[in-house]
Formats: structure tokens, sequence, C-alpha cells
């Protein structure tokens, strides 16, 4: 009990001193957050336990390692200091484009990472985010306001489509609907998580790669015959695709590689993939990186 005591004044004064520093940094004048600083733990979960897959073609594949994840003594400590981190930010420093695009995806995806590491299901990782649903609503876990960030509590989906693709950043011109190919819903038909944080440094170079990797990346978009098939992606918010490139087709024109462009001229109609819902762990990649010939994370 003594060292539970300990530990947990030990958490919340890391915690503390987390946010002083980012107040101090603010306070000093800083023009914008450091997105670094803020996201420091985060992070280290990324560098320990995310592994990427380079694919033919440009594509690419991740898999964060949920039973590593789960094993490690220092996970924990990691999850209890980004949340404190988040509780304590100054949503208010986010006044421009790129460090608010990137704080807000970074957010989303952490605490995507943070509820599975700590809702297992008897000490294994779920199979599936929708293992957290209800019959009626298998995605109801997307809905719930469970994530705090600067004294106010968040849902996923609230984050995802009322902050990132809502009404305030389009006014502002920030709307941008790459963003679909940088949120991870810690599943395999999901656009990659990646190892390296987003920042307003990175943003742009980030939202153009991901984007064209996807593109790039079978689970997304393949040819079969003349049909063009695409991820579910882009039949669930057709109209960000549109507001943004006129349609579908248009947006990929204007963010896919030279070959997902050949793909989209050599066909006339579009199909879309099912999603698969499967937790986005080594194992359940293996067998689309053996079918497409890349090495498996065995």
């Amino acid at each position: 009990m003594k060292t539970e005591i300990s530990r947990g004044w030990l958490l919340k004064f890391r915690g503390m001193a987390a946010i002083l520093a980012m107040a101090l940094t603010w306070a000093a004048g800083a023009s914008e957050p450091d997105l670094e600083q803020v996201y420091a733990p985060y992070q280290a979960l990324l560098e320990r336990h995310l592994r990427e897959r380079d694919l033919p073609r440009g594509g690419l594949i991740s898999a964060f390692d949920y039973s590593a994840a789960l094993a490690s003594p220092d996970s924990l400590e990691l999850l209890d200091d980004q949340r404190e981190r988040l509780a304590g930010f100054d949503r208010t420093r986010l006044e421009t484009r790129a460090p608010a695009l990137a704080f807000w995806v970074n957010a989303y995806n952490y605490f995507m990472l943070d509820y599975l590491l700590r809702n297992p299901d008897d000490g294994r990782p779920a199979d599936s985010v929708r293992d957290y649903g209800h019959l009626l609503d298998p995605y109801a876990l997307f809905g719930r306001k469970l994530f705090e960030v600067g004294g106010r509590d968040y849902s996923l989906r609230e984050i995802e489509l009322e902050v990132l693709l809502g009404e305030a950043f389009a006014q502002r011109g920030w709307k941008d609907a790459r963003i679909h190919f940088m949120v991870n819903c810690a599943s395999v038909g999901c656009p990659p998580l990646r190892k390296q944080i987003y920042t307003a440094d990175n943003l742009d170079a980030m939202l153009a790669e991901n984007t064209r990797r996807a593109l790039d990346t079978p689970l997304h978009l393949a040819r079969d015959g003349d049909r063009l098939r695409l991820t579910s992606l882009f039949d669930w918010y057709a109209e960000d695709f549109a507001d943004q490139s006129g349609s579908v087709r248009g947006f990929i024109r204007d963010h896919g590689s030279e070959h997902a462009q050949q793909q989209l001229r050599a066909t006339d109609r579009i199909d879309f993939i099912d999603y698969d819902w499967s937790l986005n762990s080594p194992e359940n990649f293996d067998a689309v990186l053996r079918e497409i010939g890349a090495e498996t994370f065995e």
C-alpha cells in the first residue's frame, strides 16, 4: 500500500511538473505550444511499441504491439503522465492552423491507445474496438466523453468530426479532408499510425505523405478489373472529399501518387472495401502482408 501511495504521488508530481514547465514556456511568450514536449510520453509509447512496415510501390502498414505495452511496467506511468499533460493543457494556445491540427490529431490517436491499454480483456488486448460497444451500437466507444483536454471532456467522435473537421475550423480555412488519413481508430482498416508524433513543423509534409502512402496500400486502394476498390472512408466521408477536390476521384487525382492515379484512370467504377475492425496488432496484419509479398511482423 505504501509503495502504491508513493508511486501515486510521484506520478502526480511529474504531471504537475510537466504542466508547470509548459506554463512557463507559454508565459515566456512562445508563439505556439511545443508539441514534442506536450506529447513526450505518447512519443515514448510509439517508439517502444509501434512497428511500421514499408510496402511495395510506397505503401505503409503499421501495427501497435498491445501485448508488449501491457506487459511493460512503464506503460501505465507514461499513460498517466500524458493524461495529466492534456488535462492541464491551455487550449487557447492553439491560435494557428498547423499546431491546432497537429495537437488534435495527436490527441485523438493517443486517447484511442490510452483507452485500449487501460481496458484490456482479462489482461489481454481486445479483439476490436467494437468490443467496447454493445448490440445496438458497436461503435459506442467513439461517442463517450472520456478524454479530458484543458478541463473539458471530449469524445473521439467529437475530436474528429466537430473539432478537426468541424465548422469552426472550416470557417478559419483549417478543415482538410486528409485528416481522415491521419487519425487512427486502432483497426486494421484504418490508415496507419505513425511512429513520429505530429508537430507544427511536420504537419503539412505528413498530411501529404500519409495520404499518398495510404492510397498506395491495397487496404485502401486496389484495382479489380474495371473497378477501383477504395477504403470505406471515401464512402462515409464523401462530402469532405468532394468539398476539397470536387469528388472522390478528384481527391485521388490531387493527392495520390502516379501509381494511384494510373489505377484511377484505368477504372470506370468505384466499389468500397469492407472495413476491417480487427485490432491493429501485429498478428492481424500478417495475412495481408503475405498476400502482397511484404515482410510480416512475425
